[in-house]
């Protein structure tokens, strides 16, 4: 349902209000998207997650709790990659995976090779 032209004339004086009162905020608001955002905790997410797991190898042969407490890191980093993942949504994940390289590259050119050989059928 749109917005009626003083609804919209509301919201821009609030918009403009924003924007004089809180320069600095606003532009750090405009900057930032969810995608900056998860995929800046996906990136703490694998540092804790191999940390956590280099706490479990090192540590559990002097101490099974220590080691317990490296796989809990672990397991809560796993949980924290996965949520953020989500978060980021399946369209910004192919963004992610096509922005890695370009369409010519050899990944590219041996998927579509494999793609040839092994065709669709349908049941």
């Amino acid at each position: 349902m749109p917005l009626s032209e003083n609804e919209l004339r509301v919201l821009s004086e609030i918009e403009k209000s924003f924007y004089e009162h809180d320069s600095a905020f606003a532009d750090r608001m405009r900057s930032e998207t969810v995608y900056k955002h998860s995929g800046r905790n996906l990136k703490w997410a694998s540092l804790s997650f191999v940390l956590g797991f280099v706490f479990t190898v090192a540590l559990f042969t002097t101490s099974v709790l220590l080691g317990l407490i490296g796989f809990l890191v672990m397991l809560g980093s796993a949980l924290v990659f996965e949520q953020n993942l989500r978060r980021m949504g399946k369209a910004s994940w192919h963004e992610i995976k096509n922005s890695q390289g370009p369409k010519g590259s050899p990944v590219a050119k041996f998927g579509s090779k494999l793609k040839g050989k092994f065709p669709k059928t349908d049941k």
